[in-house]
């Protein structure tokens, strides 16, 4: 069985987290993944102290394993809500767009594990200077927004950078996956695209469909001009949006801001794939079935472990 100081520290049976994806990580998956083994994290995305707060007690009425909070520092309720976490014995806190600086050390000194995800060997410097626990090197594979540098390239550098535990995020589906973060230097992944045809997941179930009828080359990444590119698979909402983008004479970027408000809640809520936004990641076209949370996770790790064993072959 693969156990690693992340399994451990944190209480999981397996070191594997699921992404906290806005409109997608409720307390219904997030529950889902914690009772199947791993770490499931709600996505407190924009939502208020309230809001949030009523999510975690619905996730505390379905699992006592442990769970966290994936928290958007550029959200206008981010104080709110870093409060919420400590009030409600939230024991996880994953960060991201922006720098949680300002709220480490109340975090720390309640307790909570803060572990950002970086896309840089620099943020992951000055997050482990801050007090992270871990850090979540997250390459631009994965679905959402995204960083320049892939997954094979970032998580050994980071890990050569710091002296925390790190997880590996983006492009990881499978076993094989799995085992590549591990050789990497990885001690622990997490994953987003798989989690999303979970059965617990309560996304719409066109939104999943077009998960699921994905190919290789569905993917496509929007929004450079505006300074946060995100990957999602192509739709009429990406060829509109694209078209727009590239059009900044007719185009100006407030217009192109409104265009890109709220189209991932109509994907993921109201099950509008052609005119909403599915964000998903490179690996979407190995996602080939829904299936229990518990399922997911003992399968890749059932295959990384005999990958890993495996390995040895390659050595003469």
């Amino acid at each position: 069985m693969i156990s690693t100081v992340i399994d451990q520290t944190l209480g999981l049976e397996y070191p594997i987290f699921q992404g906290g994806m806005a409109w997608v990580a409720d307390a219904s998956l997030a529950a889902g993944v914690s009772n199947a083994g791993g770490l499931g994290l709600i996505a407190a995305m924009n939502s208020n102290g309230e809001q949030l707060r009523a999510e975690i007690r619905k996730c505390k009425e379905l699992t006592d394993k442990p769970f966290g909070v994936n928290i958007m520092l550029m959200s206008p309720f981010a104080d709110e809500v870093s409060d919420v976490v400590i009030e409600e014995g939230v024991k996880v806190v994953t960060t991201g767009a922006g720098n949680p600086g300002k709220y480490m050390a109340k975090w720390t000194e309640a307790g909570i594990r803060v572990i950002p995800v970086v896309p840089s060997v620099a943020l992951a410097r000055k997050m482990e200077k801050m007090g992270a626990f871990a850090l979540i090197a997250e390459g631009g594979e994965s679905g959402g927004h995204v960083g320049e540098l892939t997954t094979m390239a970032l998580v050994p550098q980071v890990v050569d950078a710091v002296s925390i535990p790190v997880i590996a995020a983006g492009g990881i589906c499978d076993g094989r996956q799995v085992a590549a973060a591990f050789m990497l230097g990885a001690v622990g992944v997490q994953v987003g695209t798989r989690f999303l045809v979970a059965e617990e997941c309560t996304i719409s179930q066109a939104y999943k469909d077009k998960v699921l009828k994905a190919k290789d080359i569905d993917s496509v990444v929007t929004g450079k001009r505006l300074g946060h590119p995100v990957r999602s698979i192509r739709n009429a909402f990406t060829r509109a949006y694209s078209k727009a983008e590239y059009d900044s004479s007719h185009v100006s970027d407030e217009e192109l801001e409104k265009m890109g408000a709220g189209v991932l809640r109509i994907a993921a809520r109201e099950g509008d794939v052609k005119n909403g936004c599915v964000l998903a990641g490179q690996v979407a076209s190995m996602v080939t079935k829904e299936q229990p949370a518990r399922d997911i996770i003992v399968e890749m790790f059932t295959e990384a472990e005999e990958v890993l064993k495996g390995a040895a072959k390659w050595v003469k």
